[in-house]
């Protein structure tokens, strides 16, 4: 996998890569590193995987020239910390995609760490937690659709090819040095109030309607704001509901995406 290296901060900062040129998982083959005493910072990068997931275990289609991206963290504090990291690499994620294209009004973060394009899938974080030798680690999956989007999404996905982006090794780069921004902001949870209002200020459908889907029902209502947890708050007609975890549907930018043309 050509042209893939660490930025200039994360290299300053003793982070480590490995590269790969296909792998079943990156988030499998950090998960195996932290197993055997690997402690991080460690980034694997691969250029094709054949058992890429995202959430909730649905397969994650690994196209040629995107980006597949996996990080493994520890010694960042308890484990109630870890799901915040993943509002730390959604902004790492969206900060490093703004600097490359510039495209600021086009890219916006959904509930709670996807990046869309002009309201579609671009990127995805998938996190999950392990044990790194004797602490608790974290593993951050990041992909990014820089040179194709895939067509078996559930939600509509598109690539960086809009915006004339990077490729998946440029746009690592980045990566890895918004990553260490990020997480210096972060601090251990106590800069998670600045982090949690940067996040607002790219949120996708802020103030319009949203749908939680969750396992036994569906929430409807107003996407009021994020809590000091990161949780999604729902004003509905019955009151604040606060979700920790669940499929988000946007109705707004449904509305707005053009239908596709249908052949005579």
């Amino acid at each position: 996998m050509e042209g893939v290296k660490l930025g200039d901060r994360a290299l300053a900062r003793g982070v480590r890569l490995e590269i790969y040129d296909e792998i079943d998982s990156t988030n499998d083959e950090a998960k195996r590193r932290a197993e055997g005493g690997d402690a991080g910072p460690l980034w694997i990068v691969a250029a094709r995987q054949t058992k890429g997931r995202g959430r909730l275990g649905r397969s994650w289609s690994s196209l040629e020239g995107n980006l597949h991206a996996s990080v493994l963290l520890s010694g960042f504090g308890p484990p109630a910390l870890a799901p915040q990291l993943g509002f730390v690499a959604g902004l790492a994620t969206i900060a490093a995609l703004i600097e490359s294209t510039g495209a600021v009004d086009r890219l916006a973060l959904k509930w709670p760490n996807d990046v869309l394009l002009d309201g579609e899938k671009l990127a995805g974080v998938l996190l999950e937690g392990v044990r790194a030798g004797a602490t608790f680690g974290c593993v951050i999956g990041v992909g990014v659709n820089c040179a194709a989007a895939p067509r078996d999404l559930p939600v509509p996905a598109s690539d960086l090819s809009r915006l004339s982006g990077p490729g998946a090794g440029a746009l690592f780069a980045l990566l890895s040095d918004k990553m260490e921004e990020t997480l210096a902001l972060w601090a251990g949870g106590a800069g998670f109030p600045l982090l949690r209002e940067r996040w607002l200020g790219h949120a996708a459908g802020l103030g319009g309607e949203i749908e939680a889907r969750l396992a036994r029902e569906t929430v409807a209502g107003i996407f009021e704001t994020i809590d000091a947890d990161g949780r999604l708050i729902i004003s509905t007609r019955s009151g604040r509901r606060a979700i920790e975890a669940g499929d988000i549907f946007l109705p707004a930018l449904a509305a707005a995406r053009p239908e596709p043309e249908r052949g005579r």
